[in-house]
């Protein structure tokens, strides 16, 4: 496995033994891990933490030029959000575990230029729909699925 996908799989174990939504990430400067991050949404009553955020968030202040030779690994498709925050600081690769339990913009990232790489790791996705199976309304939740919906 890749060892930045490993390094956000494990955040996202660690989102889940905190009660949380399973979904990791990791910004990657060079070969060098710069911050690290989970979906703290349940954990922190957040309407925005998930786990790119909080990953961008733990990362601090950064410059153009970091940004521009970063990238962003995650467990799981980047959503709506976390998508426009890695074309806000113009971040050219994000890394994704899987997309098969839920898929971002991901065609409108790679058309403003992102190389986006999908793996499709196993782990992931087990552990994505393990909790989806176990926790659909937090899952939902997280999506912004309405309950009449879900």
């Amino acid at each position: 496995m890749n060892p930045f996908l490993q390094a956000a799989l494990e955040e996202a174990r660690i989102g889940l033994t905190e009660q949380g939504i399973p979904i990791g990430s990791v910004l990657v400067i060079g070969d060098e891990i710069v911050a690290r991050g989970h979906n703290r949404r349940i954990q922190n009553g957040s309407a925005i933490l998930h786990a790119e955020m909080d990953c961008l968030e733990r990362a601090g202040r950064l410059t153009a030029a970091d940004y521009a030779q970063s990238t962003l690994v995650s467990t799981l498709s980047p959503c709506d959000m976390c998508s426009g925050a890695a074309l806000l600081y113009k971040i050219p690769r994000i890394l994704v575990g899987e997309n098969k339990t839920f898929q971002g913009p991901e065609a409108y990232v790679r058309s403003r230029g992102v190389e986006l790489t999908i793996l499709n790791d196993p782990n992931c996705i087990e552990l994505m729909t393990s909790f989806i199976q176990n926790s659909p309304s937090l899952w939902n939740e997280d999506i912004g699925l309405p309950p009449e919906l879900s």
